[in-house]
Order: C-alpha cells, then structure tokens, then sequence
C-alpha cells in the first residue's frame, strides 16, 4: 500500500479541501494549511501557522473526512525527543519561540519544537534530504542563500585554549630562564673581569709584574734619585739624665713609598753661621733646633721640614701610648734604678723581646762599656722603627696621640703635621717597607764620595749645597801638624782672605807635607788661591776626593807656617 499522497488528491474540484501558503520550514520549503471547502462550514479557530493545535494525519487514505489529529501524534517519532534538527543533542526550546522574530519586541526569544503540515504533494524531510545536492563551493554545509546558524562545540574549543594557553605559558617561561642565565652570565663576567684588571693593576703597581715596574720604584724607574720627593723631620732624643743627646732623620720618600731612619753621628761636622766648623752635637747644645736644621741641609743637600725634640720622658709615654712595643735586643741592659750591683737586667737579650716605656728609654741611650756611639744610636734607631709598627696609620688617630703627650714642639712643626708624617711612616713599616740605615762618617766627621752616593744621594736625595754666586769658597781644614793650635790660625788666615771655613778636625799621624785638594775641575784656581794665602807652596795643590760640604780641602802638614798675629 502506498502511503505517500498523489497529485491533484483531494483537490476542489473533487470535492476535497484546498491548502494555502502560510510559511516556510528551516530547509526554505512552503508550508501549507488546509482551507475547509466551499461545502464545509467555515470553523472558528486560532490561527496555527504549523498545525500544531490542529490539522490532519498522514499516510493514510483521503476518505473526504475530516479526522483531527490525534494527541500525541508523531509522524516522524520525535514526540519523546526535542527538536534537534544538527543533532547536536540540545534541550528543546520553550512554548512560544518565534523563530521569525514577530512577536518579541526586544531580546532574543527561546526556539520551540515546530511541528509541519504537509501537502500530499510534499515529501518526508529525512526522504528529501537524502536527496539535497551537495553544497557549493565555499559554502557550509545546510547554506542555501538564507542565513543559518553554525554551532561549534564549546568544550572541544575550551580545551584547544587551555592547551594553547599552557604552551604559552611554557615558552615565556623557558624564555624567562634564558634571559635569567644571560644575565648571571654576564655579571660572572664582569666581576671575573674586574677581579683580573684589580689584579693585574696591583702587581704592576707593586712592580712584581714580570717585564714591567710600577712608577717610582727601584727597578726599572726612570725617576732619578734627586727628583724623588721626600717629606724629612729631624729627631733630637735627649737624656735628661745623663744630658745626652742622639738625632736621626725620619725620612718619607713618597715616589717610591719607602720609609727610612737616617743615623747622624754627633761627630757630624757642620759648619755654623759664621763660617766655624763644628760638630753635630755642639750644633744641638749651642745653635739649638733651627741653627742645627739648616746646618744639616747645608752639608746633606737636604730640605728638612721639621724638627722633633723628644725627651726620654715623652719617648717612654709614647711607647706606652702605643701599648709597648717588640724588637730584637742585641744586648743585656741593667736597671738604672737598681742599688745593688749583679741585679737582675732591666732588658734581656733576645729576639722579640718585648720592651715597656721605660725599658725602651733604658735600651735606646744604653752604650756599654768600649762601645762606640754608634752602638748606642743603633739601639735609638730600633726603638723608633719599633714605635713607628705600633702606631695607628690613621692620620687622626696618629695626632690624637702626638697631642696626648702634651710636649710643646718647635715650630713650624704642629701635632697635625707631626701625626699626619708619623702616619704615613706607621703604615709603611707595617708594610715591611722601612729600613734604618747609619750615616757613615770619617774619623774628623766629614763625609767621603762613597758616604755621598750611598745615603746622601740614594736615601735623602741631596747632595751639598754649592755656594751661590760670588759667595766665598768653603775650605774645610784638617790638622796633620801635631800642633792644636795651627787649625785656629789658620782658620783666621782663611776668614781674612774672604773664604770659609770649615773644621775637618785631627788627622790620625803627623804628616810632612801639606796638601791643597780639590775635585772640580773649577775649583783649581780657588785651590791655588787658598794655597797662597796659607803660604804653602803650589805644587801642593792636587785633584783628589774632596769631603762633603766644602769646595776644597786643605790637610795642613808639618811644612805650614802660620802668619805672624
């Protein structure tokens, strides 16, 4: 039996009922409602543009009745399921959706399940679909020139974010440690870079870079000896118990950052304003700090800043003030307030030993028995560099220090500038860059050519003054006579000629011949001229080494014959 409708089936002019348009389902296709025929009694009802309230079965014969649907006919056996015309498995919309947006005003409305009237003419729509012709090119599938939804599925679109999401997040943070890693890279860079530069520029600084010296340093420096400069204070220690006194130089080279202490032996001969050869300990007593200061450059070509006077009372506050004080003892040293002869010594003769204020003072001016002054000077000198390691190398501090001892010293030298010089000294024998060093003398206390280029020119940077332009040539006399009196009268003789004098003190033997020395080639015609006023023969002149601080040396022999006063 067929079920599907026939053609021109129940049409008016066989009595049956006519259909009218009344819209379009979702595949565009006209709807239609039947119109009761002229035989019928036009019914009252509410328009139902899908017959949903009311309309006719399918798939059976047209009997020319009219028989009402059913409830709960389904023609395609959808009545337990909701519209879902994509499958997508959606709830159905609720009663009252217009799908064609009439009957809302505003807002979008919810989709209800549409039920369709077909003519007889119409096919089922599972049947038609079948039969649709594939879409065209570029267009979606269900498209046929109206507008139609295209639902994608949310949670599969969900999860493409998140994954997408996640990789980001994992490159930005694979990202993030490689700049993280460049950047400690190249900070360990930097700092191996300047770890190397401090170390390079410290070993060329401290001249121990092989093939290079730093400036101002003994090996390699194109410094000269004379162009150094140097910061030097004199030191007077006196003893005011035994009335004693013993001098050093303190001498800061600053170009090649190295400390001294220079012994000056009181047997130094200087010369005095008046022309007067004298010793450096007569200079102190007599002449007093400023006298003794300039006299000194005068011989050594130095240029001393200061002057120290240290008492043996100051000198043992001092050493206490810097909380004593370790150095190497080359003798035992008694107590000089013992009264019992076989006490115990004050100081022990050892290495390392260590020495309070008042056994630094007792080691300082100690001279044993048959020994020389230098002996005793030598022992100064290691109190002082021993002193010089305990004090602060801050310069404050250092003054602070100086002003606690309470001594008045003698200008232009202040506790500031006193601090500020034993400051730098205290950081460079720390540093193990100080020495202590003798002034060799000969036995009249003048100065020989090797004396001159060792300490003189080498350590203090000097050498003796000349005398200025058309000043009078200094002569320095030394006495081989045997007779005392002849080094006074011809002091006179030279001093009435317009020359200086200079004492050069005793000669060890008598000597025959007398001798007129000089060791510039310029200062032959003076040598001549001091040889004819003391009335020595010219073949007595001679080139030779002359003593430090004088232009020629006269040694007077036998042969001299003073001028009658």
């Amino acid at each position: 039996m067929n079920d599907r409708y026939e053609a021109g089936y129940g049409d008016d002019q066989y009595g049956g009922d006519q259909y009218e348009i009344v819209g379009y389902d979702d595949y565009g296709r006209p709807v239609y409602q039947q119109v009761p025929s002229r035989q019928q009694q036009p019914q009252q009802r509410t328009y139902d543009p899908y017959g949903q309230q009311q309309g006719y079965a399918q798939g059976g014969y047209d009997t020319g009745q009219q028989q009402p649907i059913p409830p709960g006919y389904d023609p395609y056996g959808t009545q337990n399921a909701p519209y879902d015309p994509y499958g997508t498995g959606s709830q159905a919309p609720a009663p009252g959706y217009d799908p064609y947006g009439q009957a809302a005003t505003s807002g979008q409305q919810p989709r209800v399940t549409e039920q369709t009237a077909y003519i007889p003419q119409q096919t089922r729509p599972d049947e038609d679909a079948k039969t649709e012709a594939p879409p065209a090119e570029g267009q979606k599938a269900g498209e046929d020139g109206e507008f139609a939804f295209v639902e994608e599925p949310d949670g599969e679109s969900e999860d493409v974010i998140d994954w997408l999401k996640f990789t980001e997040n994992r490159t930005e943070r694979r990202e993030e440690a490689r700049r993280r890693a460049r950047s400690r890279i190249i900070a360990l860079g930097v700092v191996l870079a300047l770890v190397v530069a401090g170390g390079v520029g410290y070993l060329w600084y401290a001249g121990k870079l092989p093939g290079v010296s730093s400036p101002g340093t003994a090996t390699g420096t194109t410094v000269a000896a004379g162009a150094q400069k140097r910061d030097v204070i004199v030191v007077h220690l006196h003893n005011t118990g035994k009335r004693d006194t013993s001098t050093v130089l303190l001498v800061d080279n600053t170009t090649t950052e190295r400390g001294t202490t220079v012994l000056l032996p009181n047997s130094l001969a200087l010369t005095d304003d008046s022309g007067t050869t004298t010793t450096l300990a007569k200079s102190v007593d007599d002449d007093g700090s400023s006298g003794t200061r300039d006299q000194l450059d005068t011989v050594l070509g130095t240029d001393i800043q200061g002057t120290w006077r240290l008492d043996t009372p100051y000198l043992q506050n001092l050493v206490e003030l810097v909380g004593n004080i370790e150095i190497d003892t080359d003798t035992d040293v008694p107590d000089p307030d013992a009264k019992k002869k076989g006490a115990a010594p004050l100081v022990h003769r050892g290495r390392a030993q260590t020495l309070s204020g008042k056994m630094a003072v007792a080691y300082a001016t100690y001279r044993g028995p048959g020994e020389t002054e230098n002996a005793q000077l030598k022992r100064f000198g290691q109190v002082m560099q021993g002193a010089l390691r305990k004090l602060s190398s801050d310069p404050s501090a250092a003054t602070t220090t100086v002003q606690t001892l309470a001594q008045i010293l003698d200008p232009p030298l202040t506790d500031k500038d006193l601090g500020t010089f034993l400051a730098r000294l205290a950081d460079l024998a720390k540093g193990g860059k100080y020495q202590t060093v003798p002034l060799p003398v000969q036995s009249d206390g003048t100065l020989t050519a090797g004396t001159s280029d060792s300490v003189v020119k080498n350590i203090l940077g000097g050498t003796a003054k000349s005398p200025d332009a058309g000043s009078a040539v200094r002569v320095a006399v030394q006495n081989a006579t045997g007779a005392k009196d002849d080094t006074e009268k011809a002091r006179v003789t030279l001093l009435g000629g317009g020359f200086g004098f200079i004492e050069g003190g005793t000669a060890s033997g008598a000597q025959s011949a007398s001798k007129v020395v000089y060791s510039d080639p310029a200062d032959k015609q003076n040598a001549a001229e001091v040889a004819k006023t003391l009335g020595l023969p010219a073949g007595s002149v001679t080139k030779g080494a002359v003593s430090s601080g004088a232009d020629v040396l006269v040694v007077l022999g036998q042969d001299y014959r003073p001028a009658a006063s």
